[in-house]
């Protein structure tokens, strides 16, 4: 399958990168970690921007796009690292009245019990009596579980949206990995110039680009077998991009001044939603098999 982005498509993911980078930059980031909590003005612009109401049809006040734009949206949402509980409340723009605006923050117990920011949500969306907080390892994730709660059918949509924020992440560890490699010097030279350095480069590019190539397709067939595939890959990318990024930067990718240790920590906290992978192995298991 070949995809190219219309130029319509370009358009929206230039707009929504240039959104996020003039609201939340390194600074803001930073900040947000500091101070815990949700933006509420941001999500509003956001809601202004259409990011929630991208696939609600033109005839109920939405933007009347389809998946394959929701998931350029999301791509720039994960690369940016935009907290807050973003899938549950696209999900239910048009469903919910506020969501598509940005005026109501929905948050949703996912198929493995979690429910992400639920201290801050206006409403929840499934039973989430008797949630208990968790210590998150993101700093900007706030999470609580549902003791009891049974692994159950998880939204093939919210599978692929959350694909497609890992995609963001792998995107944006492996622009930090190459700039860091160009830029650092050991020995009188760019360490981006020493073979091993050269190789955790290259497999974070091919990750990502395979990842990127069934997160895409996965958006045109919208196939709950293909969005499958684009999980386990965007996963993969993200958290082994990530750990790559820290070999690049050595001990300095746990510093405060670099945001690389941030995007690992969410990309481990987003392949546990919904139970983490074990539904989409055994899909693509049955598929295999069939």
């Amino acid at each position: 399958m070949r995809f190219r982005l219309t130029g319509d498509q370009r358009a929206l993911r230039a707009g929504m990168r240039e959104l996020l980078v003039r609201r939340f930059g390194g600074e803001v980031l930073r900040a947000a970690v500091d101070s815990p909590g949700l933006d509420r003005v941001l999500w509003r612009e956001l809601g202004a921007a259409g990011f929630f109401a991208l696939r609600v049809p033109e005839a109920d006040g939405g933007v009347g796009l389809g998946l394959p734009e929701a998931v350029l949206a999301f791509e720039e949402a994960g690369r940016a690292l935009l907290p807050g509980p973003l899938v549950a409340t696209h999900l239910a723009a048009g469903v919910i009245a506020g969501a598509a605006e940005g005026e109501v923050v929905v948050a949703g117990v996912d198929g493995g019990g979690l429910v992400e920011w639920l201290d801050e949500a206006d409403v929840v969306r499934g039973d989430a009596d008797g949630a208990v907080p968790l210590k998150s390892v993101d700093p900007l994730t706030p999470l609580h579980r549902v003791p009891g709660a049974h692994v159950a059918v998880v939204d093939p949509v919210a599978v692929l949206l959350t694909a497609a924020e890992q995609l963001g992440t792998a995107t944006r560890v492996g622009e930090l990995a190459v700039q860091h490699a160009r830029t650092r010097e050991q020995f009188g030279q760019p360490i981006g110039g020493f073979q091993a350095v050269k190789h955790l480069c290259a497999g974070m590019l091919v990750r990502t680009e395979t990842a990127r190539a069934a997160v895409y397709a996965a958006a045109v067939t919208a196939d709950p077998v293909d969005i499958a595939a684009a999980r386990l890959l965007a996963d993969e990318a993200a958290e082994r991009g990530a750990r790559d990024c820290l070999q690049v930067h050595g001990g300095m990718g746990f510093t405060w001044e670099c945001e690389v240790h941030l995007h690992l920590k969410r990309a481990w906290v987003r392949a546990r939603r919904g139970g983490g992978g074990a539904e989409s192995e055994e899909l693509l298991a049955v598929d295999l098999l069939a």
